[in-house]
């Protein structure tokens, strides 16, 4: 029982690292309310600040698609119970933002400025809707199963863990990863887009894209019904057709 209560523990630190985190982004990005965003004042030389961003942003990357992989997961699990291997992702996933939070270097440089209230508005418009389509699409797939909450419970309560079915709740019907098509929004949607902030928005826009091929070539192997669900819904951008009907399987943002 105590190794049980000690993962359920580490499940709920895991799961508060990743919501403090999850709250820091939103100020980061959008420049808001925290001591260090994206575009805080230049403390560098252009080129060393480029680096240093970009060897962040590659340590995201890597860490959070190499960890989603089956077969790391297969190793790795011999190290970490399968019931905290969730868990322990996301607090990977969290440590390797908190780094990138604590050290990123603005670059400096304006591409543009939107002056006008009513566009201002729009984007920040945007920018709070792609937030809130991340959160609910988390919820719509059970947001406690995607950051490993679930997982610690069932194996407290002795009950064997069991993978989610692939459903299509509203969203999935019309895209294939409302999850990511709320973070392009987050990462779009600026009234001020800082060349800090469009190397951000480039480099998190090619990453999403080679995750969504990781992750789908991973869902056709473990599912052979999702190449069907691939040709029939669009990926990021919706079609002028009306989306397929429900419980049809979804691409799983848990191995992004």
């Amino acid at each position: 029982m105590f190794k049980r209560l000690v993962i359920v523990a580490y499940g709920l630190v895991s799961y508060a690292v990743f919501f403090v985190t999850f709250l820091y982004a939103i100020g980061f990005i959008g420049n808001l309310w925290v001591p260090k965003t994206l575009d805080s004042p230049r403390e560098t030389t252009f080129a060393t600040a480029l680096l240093v961003n970009l060897g962040l942003l590659a340590l995201f990357a890597v860490q959070h698609s190499l960890m989603a992989r089956p077969a790391f997961k297969r190793w790795w699990t011999r190290f970490v119970p399968e019931s905290a291997e969730r868990s322990t992702y996301v607090l990977f996933s969290s440590l390797a933002l908190i780094a990138l939070f604590a050290l990123w270097q603005p670059l400096g440089g304006m591409v543009w400025q939107v002056g006008s209230p009513v566009g201002r508005a729009l984007l920040y418009g945007g920018f709070a809707f792609g937030w809130g389509l991340v959160l609910l699409a988390t919820f719509l797939i059970n947001h406690f199963d995607l950051f490993g909450l679930r997982q610690v419970w069932l194996q407290l309560t002795g009950k064997p863990y069991r993978a989610l079915k692939f459903v299509t709740p509203a969203p999935y019907r019309v895209v294939r990863h409302p999850l990511y098509v709320g973070w392009l929004c987050v990462f779009w949607s600026t009234p001020d887009m800082s060349v800090t902030h469009l190397l951000f928005a480039v480099m998190t826009t090619a990453y999403i894209l080679v995750g969504i091929r990781l992750e789908e070539h991973d869902l056709v192997a473990a599912h052979p019904e999702y190449e069907s669900y691939r040709r029939r819904v669009p990926m990021l951008i919706p079609a002028l057709r009306r989306a397929a009907a429900a419980d049809r399987p979804l691409a799983d943002p848990r191995r992004a």
